[in-house]
């Protein structure tokens, strides 16, 4: 007998919104899939488009465009709406144009009896989180940020380029602000479970040409490396959602670097930032705090500091 249906909303159907939406339908992570998008008929040929994939996948997802009207019984809404920003500005640059939109769709969804989880790769993704929980009044539980997911699966390819490895064997996580000041917490990257560091140390020869500070700084400027080249980054955010959205609806209880709203870990609260956290049924399941080194916890309180600096200054809420 066939359960409850699964559905999901996706906000946006631009080259994020619409990769997401793709990813889903091929890894059949729910049922429904509705697409909203400013423009109507921009909805209505993805999720046509989207429609013409079930001959080829192995369970059919009913894919259809709406409005946010429709939310009301939607499990997961995720939100990909936003200004992008142009070559040379960060991500914070587009934080009041991102706002305003942000502000009003999440308005429009809630009026429609909304009462599922938010996932949001909108950006700045860290303010964007704080100012959607703001604006739905919902717990922190029911509000997720894609964070640094992309960036720590930037950083696991990335080693699993320098040690010849498949990137599931890496596991660490790239932690605090989805931009610039985001950093690599080295003191917990493991590779088949042996600390990264232990590694470097036992075989100085054989991995001389390691340089830590470039893997991280490649890690952090991936996103632009792809953005200045077509425009737009769209796969791996894309089944990033996706990931944290099948999370979700299997209740998989998966460790993932997400953007939460902290509520005294790491030593702050009320801000958003990328911390690993167990995704489950109930969205946020608990933050894991990780114990880090003296000179990580500088920086974590330095990207958290630049995050706090932004939602200060905004102006919609």
């Amino acid at each position: 007998m066939k359960g409850k249906t699964r559905k999901v909303a996706v906000i946006g159907a631009g080259m994020v919104g619409s990769s997401c939406a793709y990813s889903m339908v091929n890894q059949a992570v729910c049922d429904e899939i509705l697409i909203i998008d400013r423009s109507s008929d921009r909805a209505l040929a993805q999720a046509l488009d989207l429609s013409h994939c079930m001959d080829f996948t192995h369970t059919r997802t009913k894919v259809y465009p709406g409005t946010c009207a429709d939310c009301a019984d939607m499990d997961v809404v995720i939100l990909t709406a936003g200004a992008n920003p142009q070559p040379g500005q960060s991500r914070l640059t587009v934080l009041e144009a991102t706002a305003t939109i942000i502000q009003n769709v999440v308005q429009e969804v809630m009026d429609s009896g909304f009462q599922g989880i938010f996932v949001i790769a909108s950006n700045p993704v860290d303010v964007v989180t704080c100012l959607v929980r703001q604006l739905s009044g919902f717990p922190r539980s029911k509000v997720i940020g894609t964070g640094t997911s992309i960036d720590s699966s930037r950083l696991k390819t990335l080693l699993s380029e320098v040690f010849a490895i498949d990137p599931r064997s890496v596991s660490g996580y790239a932690l605090g602000e989805h931009g610039e000041s985001q950093f690599v917490a080295w003191s917990h990257v493991t590779i088949g479970g042996k600390p990264i560091l232990h590694i470097l140390r036992q075989h100085q020869d054989r991995f001389a040409h390691v340089d830590l500070e470039d893997i991280e700084r490649k890690t952090r400027d991936a996103g632009w490396e792809i953005f200045t080249r077509k425009g737009s980054t769209q796969f791996g955010i894309g089944n990033a959602l996706a990931y944290i959205t099948r999370s979700i609806l299997n209740d998989d209880r998966k460790i993932t670097a997400v953007s939460a709203v902290l509520e005294g870990e790491y030593g702050h609260s009320g801000l958003a930032i990328g911390v690993p956290a167990i995704i489950g049924g109930a969205g946020i399941q608990e933050v894991v705090e990780l114990e880090l080194t003296a000179e990580e916890q500088v920086k974590f309180n330095q990207s958290c500091n630049i995050i706090q600096q932004s939602l200060d200054q905004l102006s919609v809420v």
